[in-house]
């Protein structure tokens, strides 16, 4: 049997996949759910988590080694000029355990927490966001994380201690025309026997060119004995049969090792298949709710160079009669800077030790820190060159040329910009978020306008949320928000806490008179369920930053200028929810949408004249017809 190049799935089927991907029970209690319910649940996150001794001694210790490791052995200018890692620098990377943080240390990984995990990727990628990519793709989402979490014992036998030492992994899910639609995933896992025949095509495979071990998403076919369904698979990529057929080559993150590899009659053992068949999205996704973090915390990273950058260049330029840190325009940049780096890494240091403690569901704050982090990523990096002028726009290389430091500004912002789209998108991200903070509305009420339920179906589901809304909606007209003396032991971010408070209710109210005008059509109205999700995502950065401060000030540590940053960072956030509330409301979408159905038909094609496409030929997606390689196997081995 072999796999068409594309599935037709229907706009149903696609979300019916996507939502028996999700994980459908709350098992633990959630900040963020309950905070997109209107209901401020501090004692959730308050006080702060804090790690045990033992992990703090093992995690401060090989961040000690692995920063001697990036002053050292990485030289991030030549991953840069020469567009790869160099295989001297991976097997470094080795020797010291840095593929093994993640993994248990009875199979000779080092057993990092997820707190020091975070800091140690925020590390790595500040010397080469190269670096840090193929640490994160390989432990965060590559074969070690499934397999801690899905994988037989047999499995982590085999396959663990080689991930911690010496083997590298990948993650193999997109195709040519499959994004984060995978309802038409066409990578086929036909059964054999005791094996699996895989064919299909896989597109940006990050670590796919140096892998020595696959995670493969395939669509089994249902048949006797086989449930079928997108399944995942530990391949080994050196198997028979594939091929990496181009490494592929972006505006940033040059070293990435990123490339489209073809299966073709690969033979896979069945003993290799990570969980029941069909089960492979969900797998996926559970993935995804700690590896997510990687991401920000390297957009942590990101921040902290940023401001280094912004302070000293900013106090040695000088701009009529003073240094340029001392005019508004530049010292508003400079203080945007400092206040969201220190939000950002109290949303990641919340959430990560949340995950280590495991008493949380932290799926929603994951994807609020991966969200967060990097629009406000980007937006640092993206100030931090305009506050260079010049030569926030010149090279590294160019700068060292005629004299001047070779600070790579315009080099951090082409690497940030991908982190809007990796492991999914903000446009995904926000509806993906939405769904789970909807979540208890639907399933009391999602019935009722679910047009292809019975009116018996829609009479229960009336009087289920009849019940919740007339216990729920009384409660989100006061709270201890509209309370003085609310949060005092906070002291002076008390005023910031009882406006989270306040706007969490209003939040609710307002995601609930929404889903009553709108019913059905709701999902359709992606411009207000994202703006929704970007007030809650400021909401809980705030509660991060308020709670940090206070745990800083507690423990001694910088707990007063802790608290001047929340301050700061407080006042701008909810500057930009009053803009995203009056948005909900006041707003162009129906217009928008106009333009695009006139664009779509040609009806302002006389706005494109007078400019020359320099676009090359060919199709807008390449041709991904299972069958034989059609190029040379471009695939390395890490010597």
């Amino acid at each position: 049997m072999t796999a068409p190049s594309t599935r037709n799935v229907s706009e149903r089927e696609a979300r019916q996949v996507a939502e028996a991907a999700r994980e459908q029970d709350w098992r633990k209690p959630s900040f963020a759910k309950e905070l997109f319910l209107g209901r401020f649940r501090l004692d959730l996150i308050h006080p702060h988590p804090t790690p045990a001794a033992e992990a703090v001694q093992r995690g401060e210790e090989f961040l000690a080694k692995l920063r001697d490791f990036c002053e050292t052995k990485i030289d991030g200018a030549r991953i840069e000029r020469e567009a790869q890692i160099p295989d001297e620098t991976i097997a470094g990377l080795k020797e010291i355990g840095a593929l093994g943080m993640k993994i248990d240390t009875k199979y000779g990984g080092l057993g990092l927490t997820q707190v020091y995990y975070n800091k140690a990727l925020a590390l790595v990628g500040s010397a080469s966001p190269a670096i840090g990519a193929l640490l994160s793709a390989h432990q965060s989402i590559g074969v070690p994380q499934p397999l801690k979490l899905f994988g037989t014992q047999e499995q982590k036998d085999q396959f663990l201690p080689r991930l911690a030492r010496t083997d590298i992994s990948a993650f193999l899910l997109t195709e040519p025309d499959v994004g984060s639609d995978p309802a038409r995933l066409a990578t086929m896992a036909v059964p054999d026997g005791d094996e699996y025949v895989l064919d299909g095509v896989k597109l940006w495979t990050t670590n796919g060119v140096v892998a020595d071990l696959l995670v493969v998403m395939a669509r089994v076919p249902k048949s006797e004995g086989h449930k079928g369904g997108i399944t995942a698979f530990v391949v080994e990529a050196g198997s028979d049969g594939i091929t990496v057929e181009n490494r592929n080559a972006f505006m940033g993150l040059r070293g990435i090792e990123n490339g489209v590899t073809r299966f073709h009659q690969v033979r896979v053992p069945a003993a290799n298949r990570i969980g029941p068949e069909g089960a492979g999205l969900k797998i996926a996704l559970t993935t995804l709710n700690t590896g997510r973090l990687s991401l920000p915390a390297m957009c942590v990273g990101v921040g902290k160079w940023c401001l280094k950058i912004a302070r000293e260049w900013s106090a040695a330029r000088e701009q009529w009669g003073k240094p340029v840190a001392n005019h508004e325009a530049v010292g508003g940049k400079i203080s945007f800077i400092a206040a969201t780096t220190f939000a950002l890494e109290a949303v990641v240091d919340l959430s990560s030790q949340m995950a280590d403690e495991d008493r949380n569901d932290i799926r929603i704050e994951a994807a609020l820190a991966k969200l967060y982090g990097s629009e406000m990523g980007w937006l640092m990096a993206d100030e931090l060159v305009q506050i260079r002028g010049g030569r926030g726009f010149e090279t590294a290389e160019s700068l060292a040329a005629r004299g001047e430091r070779a600070v790579p500004a315009e080099q951090v912002l082409r690497d940030m910009r991908i982190n809007r789209i990796f492991e999914g998108s903000t446009e995904i991200m926000h509806l993906l978020i939405a769904r789970e903070a909807v979540d208890a509305h639907l399933s009391v009420a999602g019935d009722l306008i679910d047009p292809e339920k019975s009116l018996t179906d829609k009479g229960k589901a009336a009087a289920r949320a009849g019940g919740f809304y007339a216990r729920w909606l009384p409660k989100l007209v006061a709270g201890p928000g509209q309370v003085p003396g609310a949060y005092a032991e906070f002291g002076e971010l008390a005023t910031h806490l009882r406006y989270v408070e306040r706007s969490a209710r209003k939040l609710a109210r307002a995601t609930f008179y929404a889903m009553s005008r709108w019913q059905g059509r709701m999902e359709t109205k992606q411009g207000f369920l994202g703006r929704i999700v970007d007030i809650g995502a400021e909401l809980f950065a705030m509660s991060a930053a308020c709670v940090r401060a206070e745990h800083l000030l507690s423990t001694g540590e910088h707990g007063r200028e802790a608290h001047q940053l929340a301050e700061v960072f407080c006042r701008q956030a909810r500057v930009r929810v009053e803009e995203l509330f009056a948005r909900l409301w006041t707003n162009t979408d129906d217009l928008d949408r106009k333009v695009v159905a006139g664009v779509l038909t040609g009806t302002y094609a006389w706005l494109e004249e007078g400019v020359i496409d320099p676009s090359g030929d060919g199709p807008w997606i390449a041709d991904a017809t299972p069958g034989p390689a059609r190029r040379e196997n471009v695939h390395r081995r890490i010597r």
